[in-house]
């Protein structure tokens, strides 16, 4: 059985004079220090990209760095999806004994780093012969995929701008949040259209930071918490391969996961689900079988994945408010469903939920993990 016992992060944002290596040392020092431990006690070490440190060893370059001998290291790429497959990753090394106290680790400086490393590569991953070509961005594929799934559920941009306006909501209590500023539905629908149907507060941020999770045979501060099911689904990984436009293959790895743990959809009391765009959001919590097609917006503004709802939803504030560093940004949904079943989370407790969790997305709706987390 593998338990998180401790987390970590930096703030979000622009934080200069820190690089990768230093945001990730920050934020492993915050997770040893919440879970009482010491760097000779990380046995594993799993660490995932940096679009700013392109380093092909980059869990081993990280080990010389900070100092650990991990006996077992670990770097990993998956897009979006890296910070929740690595939580997954290293559930399993604990369970088989491979290592005690593995470090789950993502850090960069996307938006204080001083080159466009970022910029480019994420502009070079269509395909290149039937993408590429065309001068595709990732929010114009965000944006083609939001115009087909709009269309085939009655979703309009009024309705993606709810969710936009509920992450704010939630990063204007979180001390180390990016956007802190509150905004509103109209803010949204006004702010510079960026590929239509989507503008610039319906996108996520470009952040600075670090996050760190240490999953361990023991478990940490507040209520235990273990990872009780984990899975993936790949359906393709460019758009041209897609079969459907409109369908994400998303409740293929939440069933596994659910099956795994032993709860069912009703259980879920909280949920951290990958917010890239206000449309990504949107579409999981449908495609993943919480809501109804085309009726999520309407939950929202009812008030259902809001503090006080049957189903809160990235109480940190996500991607779009929180902040975006690369992996850093998709493991502080772990985290922060971690704190609240933990029930650490402060003047920011969404009462006391059981079972949370966590959906992770790597590419446009291509690679796709699902974690349940359950107490004691």
């Amino acid at each position: 059985m593998a338990w998180i016992r401790a987390i970590g992060e930096t703030e979000f944002g622009r934080i200069e004079g820190e690089d990768t290596l230093s945001l990730m040392a920050k934020a492993t020092d915050a997770a040893l220090a919440n879970g009482g431990l010491r760097r000779e006690d990380i046995d594993g070490l799993v660490v995932g990209y940096s679009h700013k440190l392109p380093h092909i060893m980059i869990a081993s370059l990280f080990a010389e760095y900070y100092g650990l001998h991990p006996t077992y290291c670990h770097g990993v790429s998956v897009g979006g999806a890296t910070g929740s497959i690595m939580v997954m990753l290293a559930n399993r090394l604990v369970d088989v004994g491979q290592a005690k106290n593995v470090l789950v680790l993502g850090g960069e400086n996307r938006l204080n780093g001083k080159d466009d490393t970022t910029l480019k590569t994420l502009a070079s991953c269509g395909h290149p012969d039937f993408e590429d070509p065309f001068g595709l961005t990732i929010p114009a594929y965000y944006a083609f995929m939001a115009s087909a799934y709009m269309n085939k559920h009655g979703i309009s941009e009024s309705d993606l701008a709810v969710f936009s306006v509920l992450m704010r909501s939630y990063a204007s209590k979180h001390p180390k949040a990016h956007k802190r500023e509150p905004i509103t539905v109209d803010d949204v629908l006004a702010s510079r259209p960026i590929s239509e149907p989507l503008k610039l507060l319906d996108c996520c941020l470009i952040s600075d930071g670090g996050c760190a999770i240490v999953v361990s045979t023991e478990p940490g501060n507040g209520k235990p918490v273990r990872i009780a099911g984990a899975a993936q689904t790949h359906p393709y990984q460019h758009v041209i391969a897609a079969t459907r436009l409109a369908e994400f293959d998303s409740s293929r790895s939440l069933d596994a996961a659910l099956k795994e743990a032993g709860v069912e959809r009703p259980d879920i009391e909280i949920a951290g689900i990958y917010d890239s765009y206000s449309i990504t959001l949107l579409a999981f919590l449908e495609e993943l079988g919480l809501v109804e097609h085309g009726k999520a917006a309407d939950a929202c503004r009812s008030g259902m994945f809001g503090p006080d709802g049957r189903l809160p939803i990235n109480t940190h504030g996500g991607l779009m408010s929180f902040g975006h560093s690369g992996i850093a940004g998709g493991l502080m949904h772990v985290n922060e469903v971690y704190r609240q079943m933990a029930g650490l989370a402060g003047d920011r407790q969404v009462g006391d939920p059981s079972v949370g969790l966590i959906h992770g997305e790597g590419g446009i709706f291509s690679s796709q993990v699902s974690l349940i987390l359950r107490q004691g």
